[in-house]
């Protein structure tokens, strides 16, 4: 019975897909599916779900980016899960390639727990304001960036 198992993987693309993912994680550190978890704005069991051969639950699109970045996979290992998440999800090719190309121009800052939410605010503000201005200094050619200060609106 036990010889049935890849052949069932074989004959279902997203069971075949969460196998290598499965296995992805498994050589990663721990605390990687938390972190995964995370990323995703998701609870650890949705993890467990999208992982599991046995479970029916696709991985969103969407979460594909993410997962690369947080998992650290290869270009081989992405090229390889990009290929049979295809084949599983043939309609969601073109979601993947936009996704793909929209994530590498974003950055994300996790923030530290246990800050009060008036302290969260202040430092959100303050990662936003600093990357506004470098964006601007970039978009400038190199020049100072034409922004206001803080100090000169008052």
């Amino acid at each position: 019975m036990a010889d049935d198992a890849p052949k069932r993987e074989a004959d279902d693309p997203v069971a075949e897909y969460k196998v290598l993912l499965k296995r992805y994680l498994d050589r990663r550190p721990s605390g990687t599916r938390q972190k995964l978890a995370e990323a995703f704005g998701t609870h650890k069991s949705f993890i467990s779900q999208v992982t599991n051969p046995a479970y029916r639950v696709p991985l969103p699109a969407q979460h594909i980016p993410a997962m690369f970045r947080v998992c650290h996979l290869s270009e081989e290992e992405q090229r390889h899960f990009l290929e049979l998440y295809g084949r599983a999800h043939p309609a969601q090719s073109v979601a993947m390639e936009e996704l793909a190309s929209i994530e590498r121009d974003v950055l994300r800052i996790p923030l530290p727990h246990g800050m009060d939410e008036t302290r969260r605010n202040q430092v959100r503000q303050l990662i936003h304001d600093f990357a506004e201005r470098v964006i601007a200094l970039a978009q400038s050619g190199g020049g100072q960036p034409d922004l206001p200060r803080k100090d000169d609106e008052k």
